[in-house]
């Protein structure tokens, strides 16, 4: 591969392409590519992937596809349900989310 072309794919033309956007406007998908705020939301999924791969994926080292939904279902239960999280003040996120619906509710 070419370095032209792999640095067309590391900044992601692969999801600007005409083939990609074209099938997401066909089913009336917006597309936000304006950048803005792009690196801020980033931020939060590759924690979450780094800590799917840390703490699950690599242990585990499944062996198929079926086996590994499986486990990331528990892994996600736990994740959300009890696993504390430091950016969270030591809460889970099961734990901030319902304990805020009832003032969302309430500011509707």
């Amino acid at each position: 591969m070419g370095h032209r072309r792999y640095s067309t794919l590391i900044r992601g033309s692969q999801f600007t392409s005409e083939a990609f956007t074209g099938i997401l406007n066909a089913r009336g998908i917006k597309i936000s590519m304006d950048g803005r705020g792009r690196w801020l939301d980033n931020v939060f999924i590759e924690r979450l992937w780094r800590s799917v791969k840390y703490e699950d994926v690599y242990l585990k080292a499944y062996d198929s596809i079926p086996e590994t939904r499986e486990g990331l279902k528990t892994y996600f239960k736990f994740y959300n349900s009890k696993r504390r999280h430091q950016g969270l003040d030591r809460k889970t996120p099961d734990n901030v989310y319902w304990s805020t619906l009832p003032q969302r509710q309430a500011a509707i």
